[in-house]
């Protein structure tokens, strides 16, 4: 088998809405949309990240039709995480866990899109570069 890309889906009500926010906010390029539906890429991200509207009558498996993304995070790690943080708090990106640090070494942190799907930011920190 030989992958030639790789897409994460998501179920949510408003397409258009989460759509302006990785654009906005994370610089993703809109590929393709139709109605209830919008597919987004960046060069270094590894993936197109896709909308769906919630419901389509096209979604398959139909027992998943109605559910939304929830119980995921996006996970994006950065070289200055710091940098990130004060950028998207200029913009007024919603920060719902403030940046921390875990003690093997996760400094990140998570903003939350109108839809409510948590997109997380994450730098590695190395004892020779750790920061509080």
């Amino acid at each position: 088998m030989q992958i030639t890309s790789s897409a994460i889906s998501l179920n949510v009500d408003d397409v258009t809405a989460s759509g302006a926010f990785v654009k906005k906010h994370f610089g993703f390029n809109e590929d393709m949309s139709a109605d209830g539906f919008i597919s987004l890429s960046r060069q270094d991200a590894g993936f197109n990240l896709i909308f769906l509207q919630t419901g389509l009558k096209t979604f398959k498996p139909t027992h998943m039709r109605g559910h939304r993304a929830d119980g995921l995070l996006i996970v994006f790690v950065v070289d200055d995480i710091d940098s990130e943080y004060s950028r998207l708090q200029k913009e007024g990106a919603p920060i719902i866990t403030p940046i921390e640090t875990e003690p093997w070494g996760e400094r990140f942190f998570q903003v939350k899109d109108p839809n409510g799907v948590i997109i997380q930011l994450v730098q590695w920190i190395t004892e020779a570069n750790s920061q509080s």
